[in-house]
């Protein structure tokens, strides 16, 4: 590279932030953008989960027949804020269209393609040393409270036909991975091939260190204008200073409608609020556990165990609904043995950034090479943030891409 481009990266969570670190790995000079902060946002408390094993989109049809005891269950995984229904109304409707099988199909290849290539990126994006010291490959466990073996072996083939390693375990083959586990649980089944972080925050912050060794520079403000001209990209910023780029690239999760809606599309993205409670490790789980039955997940963490997962849908604004959080608990109680006495220490609520198929918004846009989108990751924003990277890199770089975009192109809506 001649001459030394100057990118910004617009985005601090952990697909900005690997955006930026890749980005100057390839020698560009990088402005990252937030106005909160590093990693202040979704990235901040997430499950800490890599979910590789999560290659089915969540429109599916099986859902269906779950939806109205899910949204009856005071304690359910899905919450639909009644007020905010109507305004999310399109985005359902979508949702529901997507579960066709063709389109299902589409989908699950697409997420396959992301998430095969996730963990290999990391270990380019970060190096072996750091990548095995801020990533654990302990696998993670999907537990059932039921008997019905049938089921979990076939839900184990359709992950094994899908390029997921999984084990079908049953009774206390569960509990030589992890004694502490309750009696409840009567089998699962074992991704071997995943990985967590046990402080995803931690992670954004050293992969900015990183980033910032190498020359990454941070500015703490709002991006209100992105507007290209014939050198390039101009960003405006809500303080009233005017930046030229060479390029830009979008990576502002569940705040990305209204840049998108600048630069002339109309992405369907909304927000499935999720929440996370922390209690005091006393057992010693050494994996993130889920629960079919419950649909939340258990992450062991250095500060202690964190129980995270649900779906709230009720839009940015709303006020935080921390019953969400803590109801989690009364569910951990029942798959986990040693924490009957423990109360929730902290919680903690973030916006996921989630298109009705399941799929990211990650190419450029189609008339204009020079501003490129990497947003709207849902669940698998963590897991997905270094394939991303690399590939927002190959895109600024001009050359071919790892994998085949057309699934994830801004236009397909």
């Amino acid at each position: 590279m001649q001459e030394k481009q100057h990118i910004a990266v617009i985005g601090a969570g952990i697909i900005g932030l690997c955006n930026a670190k890749s980005l100057t790995d390839a020698g560009f000079s990088v402005t990252l953008f937030d106005e909160h902060g590093i990693a202040e946002k979704c990235s901040k408390g997430n499950a800490g989960h890599f979910a590789t094993e999560q290659v089915f989109p969540l429109a599916q049809a099986s859902l269906l027949p779950k939806l109205p005891s899910m949204l009856l269950n005071p304690k359910g995984a899905l919450r639909i804020d009644w007020l905010y229904l109507l305004k999310a109304l399109p985005w359902f409707t979508r949702f529901l269209i997507n579960m066709s099988k063709s389109k299902f199909s589409a989908h699950t290849k697409a997420l396959r393609q992301l998430n095969e290539a996730s963990l290999p990126a990391y270990k380019n994006l970060l190096g072996a040393e750091n990548f095995k010291k801020l990533i654990h490959e302990d696998g993670s466990l999907l537990t059932f409270e039921h008997e019905d073996f049938k089921l979990a072996a076939f839900m184990a083939e359709s992950f094994r036909s899908n390029g997921v390693a999984v084990k079908h375990l049953k009774g206390d083959e569960v509990f030589v991975l992890e004694p502490s586990l309750t009696k409840n649980i009567k089998q699962a089944l074992y991704f071997t091939e995943v990985g967590h972080s046990v402080d995803p925050y931690d992670l954004c912050q050293a992969i900015y260190k990183m980033s910032e060794a190498q020359g990454l520079v941070f500015k703490k403000d709002k991006v209100a204008r992105i507007v290209p001209n014939n050198n390039g990209v101009m960003i405006e910023l809500a303080s009233g200073s005017k930046h030229q780029f060479a390029k830009v690239v979008v990576s502002t999760g569940a705040w990305s409608k209204p840049l998108a809606k600048q630069l002339g599309f109309k992405v369907p993205i909304d927000t499935e609020r999720g929440y996370h409670a922390m209690v005091d490790n006393s057992t010693c789980l050494k994996r993130p556990v889920a629960s079919a039955d419950r649909q939340f997940i258990i992450t062991p963490m250095k500060q202690g165990l964190r129980l995270a997962g649900t779906v709230e849908f009720a839009g940015l604004e709303a006020a935080e609904n921390m019953t969400r959080a803590t109801m989690l608990l009364d569910h951990a109680k029942s798959l986990v043995n040693g924490i009957e006495r423990q109360t929730v220490k902290t919680t903690w609520m973030g916006h996921r950034p989630s298109l009705p198929d399941s799929l990211p918004v990650l190419n450029t846009a189609p008339n204009n090479k020079n501003i490129v989108f990497a947003f709207g990751h849902q669940h698998l924003g963590l897991t997905q943030a270094a394939i991303t990277a690399q590939i927002v890199s190959q895109l600024c770089l001009g050359e071919k891409t790892s994998i085949d975009l057309t699934p994830y192109r801004i236009d397909r809506f």
